[in-house]
């Protein structure tokens, strides 16, 4: 095909495939809203760190003064008390049976102030005290941030009980847990929790992230769309037609997702482990790319019978995704190997997950023209506009559609 051909099938894909993606809210270019809350406890307080999303925040209150699209620290700090209105009634938390209190018990006073960076944008960071009538062996975390508003939200939550070690019988260590609406209140023993804890902790979190991840999935659905179908190069006829066995269409599938999960694997274990590292910016940009390219070659081949190197060599662009994710949710140095080994463990369930609710629908469907025109065809149109717009939103920084 000519590079005309290609260029005008391409404005094709992002005409059709905007108006069919954009009703159906699909056009999300970021990750899940998460708040960072670490809690440090003494013997008569804990001292807490929360950092919040801006965007969210912005959402909530408006914050951008002069509706600019960019927030200012003068726009933020003009607005400290109202934040501080705002989230600090979302958060409890009790030592044993007793609740600690903010010093003062009122908003403002000596909760401090900073803006902070995070893999997917700038975060309000406030800091203070709770006062705990007795030393805390125990702590009970009630969280309802967003609980109303955003069901998808979490806490990421990191309790840091190494200066407890003499209150927790000698067994303090960092606790890790995530926090959200499905389960507002959860209670923590200042004492190392059990591996299997951990584990499970981090399965969850790799499960959660995967089926959240709308680009990972948009990425293996693109590379699975063809996994039941043949080219036939003989004409008339269609250009894809239905696998006739069962067999070969399961090994496409097997070899795709196995490359997939070698490949980010990989990348995943390099970039938590600090040996290899990428810009944010630019592997959120890089992983659009992929989907866009997965895409584009549905509908005009350039892998055919070997889409597994592309899931392998775009799997590592991805695997430094998931690393970003992980990183956020602060890994237990003294259990990193196991929270590594949950997380990818959970992101392989979620992908298995996926595809058993894909392929057999797909299967069965293989052989109809609604399945070849309307599934691979308009699906990939959707797939290359969805993808498109997170590349131009996460390259150029920008806001196509509002705020997502």
């Amino acid at each position: 095909m000519s590079a005309r051909g290609l260029l005008a099938r391409y404005a094709l894909a992002l005409s059709l495939g905007i108006s069919l993606a954009l009703p159906a809210g699909l056009v999300h270019a970021h990750k899940p809203s998460d708040s960072y809350l670490t809690l440090t406890p003494h013997e008569s307080r804990v001292d807490v760190r929360w950092d919040v999303a801006l965007r969210d925040l912005d959402n909530e209150l408006g914050l951008d003064a002069d509706d600019d699209g960019a927030l200012t620290w003068g726009e933020v700090r003009s607005r400290h008390r109202d934040i501080e209105a705002f989230l600090l009634p979302q958060l409890h938390v009790s030592a044993g049976q007793v609740r600690c209190e903010l010093g003062g018990n009122a908003p403002g006073s000596g909760v401090t102030h900073r803006l902070d960076n995070h893999s997917d944008g700038t975060y309000a960071v406030l800091a203070f005290s709770l006062d705990c009538m007795t030393p805390p062996r125990a702590i009970e975390v009630e969280y309802r941030l967003f609980a109303t508003t955003d069901p998808t939200h979490r806490g990421i939550l990191h309790i840091d009980t190494a200066g407890m070690a003499a209150v927790a019988d000698g067994n303090g260590a960092n606790l890790t847990a995530v926090l959200g609406p499905d389960q507002p209140i959860r209670k923590f023993e200042l004492r190392r929790p059990a591996w299997s804890a951990t584990l499970a902790e981090f399965v969850t979190e790799g499960i959660w992230h995967i089926l959240l991840g709308f680009d990972h999935i948009l990425f293996l659905l693109a590379l699975l769309l063809t996994s039941v179908l043949v080219r036939a190069e003989a004409r008339p006829g269609p250009a894809w037609q239905g696998v006739p066995r069962l067999r070969p269409a399961l090994l496409d599938v097997l070899k795709i997702v196995t490359a997939f999960t070698i490949a980010h694997s990989i990348t995943l274990t390099l970039a938590v482990l600090d040996v290899l590292t990428l810009p944010s910016r630019l592997v959120e940009s890089a992983i659009a790319l992929t989907v866009v390219l997965a895409g584009i070659n549905n509908l005009t081949p350039v892998l055919r019978e070997r889409r597994w190197v592309a899931a392998f060599g775009f799997g590592l662009i991805h695997g430094f995704g998931f690393a970003g994710v992980l990183k956020d949710l602060g890994l237990p140095p003294d259990a990193l190997a196991v929270s590594l080994f949950g997380f990818n463990l959970g992101v392989e369930i979620g992908q298995l997950g996926i595809v058993a609710l894909f392929f057999p629908s797909a299967y069965k469907l293989r052989f109809t023209a609604f399945y070849r025109r309307g599934i691979l065809g308009l699906g990939s149109f959707a797939i290359i506009a969805v993808a498109t717009i997170w590349l131009l939103e996460r390259a150029l920084d920008l806001k196509l559609f509002g705020a997502w």
